[in-house]
């Protein structure tokens, strides 16, 4: 038997069309998840949003430590793995949450989500009122040492 040339060439997978979901990757356990997602804050976040990034991801696995549903686990690792994905390409800033996504969250989740977007708000005011503040400063500054050199 003679094997076939177009046979052996064929793809493992089959092909991805427009308008199909991406194939399912591998779940990376855990802990190499973990990593992962602290080293991609690392490289990719401002110093600033690493902090913020890094002590949420920290306390979400930490809340998710002792689940044992697997439905759960597997839906959590999903999403961070997603989340990370995201994070290693550039198209993820300023990007909206889907309206499908926000309908399979629970009132809990969208509680969190609320209180992250406040958390987020405060800090860009709080670090614009530093902005002001030290360029408010710098002004009196510049005044009062224009004052001495006149006198």
């Amino acid at each position: 038997m003679r094997p076939n040339v177009r046979l052996l060439a064929a793809p493992v997978t089959p092909r991805f069309r427009p308008g199909q979901r991406a194939p399912a990757l591998a779940l990376l356990p855990p802990i190499p998840l973990y990593r992962r997602l602290l080293r991609i804050h690392r490289k990719k976040l401002s110093p600033e949003e690493r902090v913020f990034g890094d002590t949420y991801l920290k306390a979400e696995f930490r809340r998710h430590r002792d689940i044992e549903n697997p439905l759960h686990i597997v839906g959590f690792l999903t999403e961070w793995q997603q989340y990370g994905q995201q994070l290693e390409g550039d198209d993820w800033k300023g990007r909206k949450i889907d309206n499908d996504l926000l309908e399979r969250m629970s009132d809990q989740q969208i509680g969190q989500l609320y209180e992250l977007m406040q958390a987020i708000q405060t800090r860009g005011r709080d670090s614009v009122d530093e902005e002001e503040a030290g360029s408010m400063s710098q002004a009196i500054e510049d005044a009062t040492a224009g004052d001495k050199k006149a006198s």
